[in-house]
């Protein structure tokens, strides 16, 4: 289960990640949430002593390890390799990126995002290559592993120590710092725990496991769980830092990663299960595109036809948690190119719509006429003028006639394993569309709202062409046409006549740190915005345009509305 090893070596892993079926012995995620009132475990008295307070912690935390091998979320994580600068501070130079389900109990497979080529996930070869024998390699397993405290923790292995309580948000913890004991066995968790204090969940874990000698090093790592139903706490985020191997062994290492989970209940919205939960609405929508009681017009057949294909896609994407369910996200956006349709006095049929992309690669792309914009990118756009010049880029595709490929309207071809996704669909256009649409989008804006803003948002195309030789695993699309191609950059003609970047300069905000802009449920896949008020940046350093940066979520207990809530029993029970 090691994170980090010399590549001349074999890794097994026991923490897997693989996007497939589940496990035949796993429970889904419908059946891990019980519908079952635990009202004892709301009326149990609080603990007499810390060693009682100890007991319930192993208890629950057995618990959680039993839940988690039935759940299967999107698993991403996205690592950027560090050089110190004398006036920025450490800078990335290098990124990896790793998006997979996750699978604590399936076959030992680890799949993973094939960074060289389109396909979505190709198993993991760990064989060395010959330039690696001597160098650090991430094995997307060890991220897996951060979920975990150990998979067997017990008392024994452990010496505990009480620290104090705080609150994380509104949830009130004690915290508590972790040792293994002499010769409990490689791998055991070090560090310090936070535990709520109505079940006694551990919500947050930050440290490391234990070193097993010149074999592997493991990683330094921040893991924090979300109440995402009542009684039932489960990874969100992970943050992991390094700033040199601390054994000084095979070179140094300086990086920071983070790892976001998500769709732990897309089994809920999926397969028979939900057949109870079908509502049948009347067939309007077609008829308002027809002649009431008429037959469609070869316009109307051809419209209602694409329409078709690009309904499957997003649905496709949405099953396989890709794309968020409609939300706040998508209502901000929409009103941003509706703003562009009107003032252009644009009259488009059917009606353009946005959607959101959960995954942190910069992209934007249409899909007939649903124009989608990654989360990644979303959150890094420093305000509505710089969103505006990316829908613009995308409404020109669909104003110049674009067209999606019809064949999705097939719906035999929405029939794969998720694994396939990104080698099933493809929403790239050639370099001839590209600059048409670069064309059609200076029109419209010249048009829009944000016509005086454009020099200021040209910003952000100049500050992704600078920093994309580095970043090349944030600016590679999986589903759409980069924002780069080579040294050119998407509506040259806006970044060029841009005011020079400055990085010193705290005033100009080029881009954002990733995380900026957008909040996603782990549960539900649900967008939505991040609230609050913008903080006031004191120095320069502060401006981390593209960064990873550590998560700190406001923790709060989801009330017991009298129904759903977790019980504290095995899973076959």
């Amino acid at each position: 289960m090691c994170m980090l090893r010399a590549t001349s070596l074999v890794c097994l892993f026991l923490f897997v990640l693989a996007l497939s079926a589940s496990s035949q012995t796993a429970k889904s995620d419908v059946e891990v949430v019980s519908n079952v009132a635990d009202a004892a475990s709301a009326s149990v008295p609080a603990p007499g002593s810390f060693d009682e307070l100890i007991g319930r912690v192993v208890e629950r935390e057995h618990f959680f390890n039993q839940q988690i091998l039935g759940l299967h979320p999107l698993l991403e994580t996205y690592i950027q390799n560090l050089r110190d600068d004398d006036q920025m501070g450490p800078v990335p130079v290098s990124d990896r990126y790793f998006l997979a389900r996750l699978d604590l109990g399936g076959k030992m497979e680890n799949r993973y995002v094939n960074q060289a080529g389109h396909s979505m996930f190709s198993k993991l070869n760990v064989l060395p290559d010959v330039s690696e024998l001597y160098s650090y390699k991430f094995m997307p397993g060890g991220f897996a592993q951060m979920v975990l405290v150990d998979r067997d923790f017990n008392r024994k292995s452990y010496r505990f120590t009480y620290v104090r309580r705080e609150f994380l948000g509104q949830v009130r913890c004690v915290v508590i710092d972790v040792q293994p004991v002499k010769d409990s066995g490689d791998g055991r968790f070090v560090g310090r725990i936070w535990v709520e204090d109505e079940d006694y969940n551990i919500v947050r874990f930050n440290g490391t496991y234990s070193d097993h000698g010149h074999l592997g090093h493991y990683l330094h790592f921040d893991s924090w769980r979300l109440n995402m139903r009542p009684g039932l706490w489960l990874p969100a985020f992970i943050y992991s830092e390094e700033s040199q191997d601390s054994n000084g062994r095979l070179g140094s290492l300086h990086f920071k990663a983070q790892t976001r989970l998500w769709g732990y209940a897309l089994a809920r919205t999926s397969g028979n299960t939900s057949f109870t939960d079908i509502v049948v609405d009347s067939p309007q929508s077609i008829r308002d595109q027809t002649e009431s009681g008429q037959d469609a017009s070869p316009v109307q057949s051809e419209r209602l036809w694409e329409r078709e294909a690009e309904d499957n896609a997003i649905e496709r994407l949405q099953k396989a948690g890709l794309i968020a369910p409609e939300g706040e996200v998508d209502r901000v956006t929409q009103t941003v190119v509706n703003n562009l349709i009107f003032t252009n006095n644009l009259s488009i049929q059917p009606e353009v719509r946005t959607r959101t992309l959960l995954t942190t690669p910069l992209e934007s792309f249409t899909i007939g006429h649903t124009i989608v914009l990654s989360r990644g990118l979303l959150d890094v756009l420093p305000d509505e003028a710089t969103l505006a010049v990316i829908l613009a880029h995308e409404l020109g595709h669909i104003v110049l006639g674009h067209r999606l490929d019809t064949k999705y309207a097939f719906n035999d071809r929405m029939f794969f394993a998720d694994e396939n996704t990104f080698a099933r669909f493809d929403f790239r256009r050639d370099a001839a569309q590209e600059r048409a649409a670069d064309r059609k989008a200076m029109e419209l804006l010249s048009n829009s709202p944000y016509r005086g803003q454009l020099k200021d948002a040209g910003l952000f195309l100049r500050a992704v062409q600078e920093e994309g030789p580095a970043l090349k695993n944030l600016i590679r699309p999986h589903l759409g046409s980069s924002l780069t191609t080579g040294k050119a950059i998407r509506m040259p003609a806006l970044a060029g006549s841009s005011p020079a970047l400055q990085e010193t300069k705290i005033e100009q905000i080029a881009a954002l740190p990733l995380g900026a802009r957008v909040k996603l449920d782990p549960w539900t896949s649900r967008a939505d915005l991040v609230k609050g008020k913008p903080v006031a940046l004191t120095t320069f350093r502060e401006k981390m345009p593209f960064e990873i940066t550590p998560f700190f979520p406001y923790l709060s207990h989801l009330t017991n509305s009298g129904a759903e809530r977790v019980a504290l029993t095995s899973p076959a029970n």
